[in-house]
């Protein structure tokens, strides 16, 4: 059953709050300049580290000696990625040989879905509905419903038993002959179900704490249940109730892998490029140099088209919130206010991407010219196209 709540904000209320979100906007505005500037001498510095690295790497066959004149070398090999390590869960049983060991952890509750529906009013007033609603699933963490809306639902969760997630990694992994530092273990990845195999005693123990909690419960009734690399604690996991937990394990065994890296005696470490920058891969599977190196380039244009992408809607959600006030002085008249406020956000939306091009030519000015004068060229085209046509509709 949904839950509905109704609130009223009166028109000076709104304009208080659009004076505010202009200091917000243009928090924004700046935050989101400096990171498509910050972003740009990134990307540059990125690529000449790989550059770097791509000139001076030099491919080993074979790492099954250590080879006392590859020290200091930026290296490419495949091997296999070995360990004797056992690593164990002594509250649930499991032991196993594995680079990493991963306990997941989920939680049966109630959580709480809100949708909202906001209603301009002739005055500049705004009513907003949000209508909550509840569903059981599962979830990473306990959900305090306390804090729900719906006092029905305020006391409807609880959890059989805390149980903390964790994580562990092997000490001692091997590359051939060398040593892997634990930056690059923890770059393993291909994790795979471990099967969990509790003894009676474990079973017994879990058993009589659950029972201490659920006293209704008949205690010849097991509130353990094991399948595969499953926990359940709870009555049955084919019909969960809330509170009920489930815990999953899963291992990244010893696998094949390949890695870009300096030799450190019997050991690697990040090469440092010329210019300061870091590098090192490590990816699964016998992957070549030239493969390895072309990845590398192709996160760095992912990862910089991303940052470009936040930046520029920053700028432009910062300009919108900068003349948020121009809109809400129309607002006394709905219909006025909405064509105001899509005009502001078009007109925000051509200055932040105008504006957006300057930034990012101004930096390739500094990094790479060529094209830090193309994309200036553009950006003024851009700011005289709307000009001209500001003053063509004033002529009309």
């Amino acid at each position: 059953m949904a839950y509905t709540e109704t609130t009223s904000t009166s028109y000076g209320q709104r304009l208080a709050g659009s004076a505010k979100g202009m200091i917000g906007g243009l928090l924004m505005f700046i935050i989101g300049t400096c990171l498509l500037w910050w972003n740009e001498g990134r990307t540059v510095r990125t690529a000449k580290a790989i550059g770097d690295a791509a000139s001076h790497v030099e491919s080993v066959a074979d790492v099954s000696k250590i080879d006392a004149s590859l020290n200091g070398k930026l290296i490419h090999a495949s091997a296999f990625a070995d360990t004797k390590d056992t690593l164990t869960d002594d509250m649930f049983g499991v032991r196993e040989l594995a680079i990493r060991l991963d306990r997941k952890v989920e939680y049966y509750q109630w959580v709480e879905n809100a949708q909202t529906r906001e209603r301009e009013k002739i005055g500049g007033g705004k009513e907003t509905t949000t209508t909550y609603t509840y569903e059981q699933k599962w979830v990473d963490k306990p959900v305090n419903s306390a804090e729900f809306k719906d006092p029905q639902y305020q006391s409807a969760n609880k959890v059989l038993s805390e149980v903390e997630e964790r994580n562990e990694m092997a000490q001692h992994v091997t590359f051939g002959a060398y040593t892997l530092p634990e930056s690059f273990v923890a770059s393993i990845s291909g994790s795979e179900p471990v099967e969990v195999r509790m003894t009676e005693e474990q079973r017994f123990t879990w058993n009589e704490r659950l029972h201490m909690l659920r006293p209704k419960v008949n205690t010849e009734t097991s509130l353990v249940h094991t399948s595969a690399n499953t926990v359940y604690l709870g009555l049955s996991p084919n019909s969960p109730q809330v509170g009920d937990v489930r815990v999953t394990f899963t291992k990244v065994p010893p696998a094949d892998i390949s890695l870009i890296a300096q030799v450190d005696g019997s050991t690697f470490k990040v090469y440092r490029a010329k210019n300061g920058q870091s590098f090192s891969r490590v990816q699964m599977g016998t992957v070549s140099a030239d493969e390895m190196i072309e990845q590398a380039r192709s996160e760095n244009n992912m990862l910089t088209w991303v940052l470009r992408l936040v930046g520029v809607l920053l700028i432009v959600i910062g300009l919108k919130g900068m003349f948020g006030l121009l809109p809400m002085l129309f607002k006394v008249l709905p219909f006025l206010g909405s064509i105001v406020d899509a005009g502001v956000g078009l007109v925000s939306w051509i200055f932040g991407l105008a504006w957006s091009l300057i930034i990012i030519a101004i930096a390739w000015l500094i990094f790479r010219p060529i094209i830090g004068i193309s994309l200036l060229v553009l950006a003024i085209a851009g700011i005289v196209f709307l000009k001209r046509r500001g003053k063509k509709n004033e002529e009309k």
